[in-house]
């Protein structure tokens, strides 16, 4: 029996009205829904049963409106890179693809802030800030899309002095599930008015509104960024060396750590000769002064336990070359295995905890078969295993649940969480009742239930 059998068939009424409305931009193709309904992930494909490209909020929120009249799914889709199945349209429905909402809307360079359409993505972003002496710092690795960003609450390399999509994003426009369009927040910097809606979107992963604009803040360019890769004896060392690092307060921008079989990974996929050790990756911003001060004392603590061949990179080529090799990571761990697919987890503990957390869990990696890559923004206790398996391999899967239930009830007994930036969509659902406990759920439940009473938007996610 296939996914199509499992779903009834689209109204006709509903697929014509959206023919009428969208013309060519409404598409139930073989090919557009193959492609709307699959992500980064290990879970099967679940296609959509159509497809509409919008390209404003009011044709989002006619959208919606018509599917909320025909108690029809919709599934908010942006650059399809999330890794927990959040796009996967397991009850069938439309998929909403937001990417041709990409306009940069206002550069409010004097107010360090930015608006933007929904499908903007991070290097369009910056690419439109260039010459403004400003950037946007949430840089998750894929060039994802601002709104997915925002309902993933995604964070990445620069989270450790930047924050999360949760601490930048200040102002939305979301639909909600009946069509109605609301502004959360605004443009000033501080708010005591009443509920924080733009918080309780911001995360949602679509399943409480689909937003269509964001205003998210903006950074001054540092005068100087440095950049460096120091390679160590063992994973333990470089782990301490982070935690020495953020204790002493020392104002680091990025700390990424990778184990040896990643950097394996990368010479290979990126043509690098790095060390093939467990290795972190530094930058430091702000002044030529201070980035030299912060550099040279990571640099000797480092030393003292054991880290050696500081590489540095001052030029922005040879920065751009490191972050790059770092930003691959992910597609040259899939070649490691090929034909394989990509099951991955991230959970973060508190800094205190994170020696003790990848310690236990590289005990556990010794004891499967199947390929594992450890790396992640160590900086704020968040690191990622990369399990690769054929997915029809019961042995494969076994091992990679094992390890994932693992890894993720370390991190709740230490007061951690399940997922640190890849969201809970389809993937992280059993987690949630022992993360939160089974009242906070219900709270949850209840949110859900006051905007989206039907399940429409974006069903079979987040809440078990």
């Amino acid at each position: 029996m296939t996914h199509d059998t499992l779903v009834p068939p689209l109204p006709e009424a509903l697929v014509a009205a959206l023919r009428e409305h969208f013309g060519q931009r409404f598409s139930q193709g073989e090919s557009k829904r193959l492609q709307h309904g699959r992500d980064e992930s290990v879970h099967a494909p679940a296609p959509p049963q159509g497809v509409v490209f919008a390209e404003s909020t009011e044709e989002v929120a006619t959208t919606v409106r018509l599917c909320h009249a025909h108690k029809v799914p919709v599934i908010p889709y942006g650059a399809g890179s999330s890794v927990e199945g959040h796009l996967l349209a397991v009850r069938g429905g439309i998929s909403l693809d937001l990417s041709g909402m990409n306009g940069v809307l206002a550069i409010h360079a004097e107010d360090l802030d930015a608006t933007v359409q929904t499908g903007v993505t991070r290097k369009q972003l910056n690419d439109a800030l260039k010459g403004s002496g400003l950037f946007f710092p949430i840089d998750p690795g894929a060039d994802a899309s601002l709104g997915g960003m925002a309902a993933t609450r995604a964070s990445g390399t620069n989270a450790v002095r930047y924050g999360t999509m949760r601490d930048n994003v200040m102002a939305m426009t979301v639909v909600l599930a009946d069509g109605r369009i609301i502004r959360t927040g605004g443009r000033a910097k501080k708010s005591s008015a009443g509920y924080d809606l733009t918080r309780l979107f911001v995360g949602s992963e679509g399943t409480l509104g689909i937003v269509t604009e964001l205003t998210v803040r903006l950074y001054p360019v540092p005068e100087a960024m440095s950049a460096a890769v120091c390679a160590f004896p063992s994973i333990d060392a470089a782990v301490n060396t982070v935690i020495q690092t953020i204790q002493m307060g020392i104002p680091v921008a990025r700390i990424e750590l990778l184990d040896a079989l990643t950097l394996t990974a990368i010479n290979r996929f990126s043509k690098t000769t790095l060390p093939e050790r467990p290795t972190l990756f530094f930058e430091f911003h702000g002044s030529e002064t201070s980035v030299a001060e912060q550099a040279e004392f990571v640099q000797q603590l480092a030393g003292e336990l054991g880290g050696e061949n500081f590489e540095w990179a001052t030029r922005p080529e040879d920065r751009t070359r490191l972050w790059q090799a770092r930003h691959d990571a992910y597609f040259a761990c899939l070649q490691m295995k090929p034909g394989g697919r990509a099951f991955p987890t991230d959970v973060c503990v508190p800094i205190s905890r994170l020696a003790e957390c990848i310690h236990a869990t590289n005990e556990d990696l010794a004891q499967v078969s199947i390929p594992i890559m450890l790396f992640g923004h160590v900086g704020d206790g968040n690191f990622h295993l990369v399990v690769l398996v054929d997915p029809d391999n019961a042995k494969d899967m076994q091992e990679a649940e094992w390890i994932n239930e693992r890894v993720v009830e370390r991190a709740l007994a230490m007061e951690g969480t399940c997922t640190g930036e890849h969201g809970i969509g389809l993937g992280k659902k059993k987690f949630m009742v022992r993360e939160h406990g089974e009242g906070a759920v219900d709270v949850m439940r209840a949110l859900k239930r006051a905007l989206d009473p039907d399940d429409l938007l974006n069903p079979g996610k987040i809440l078990p």
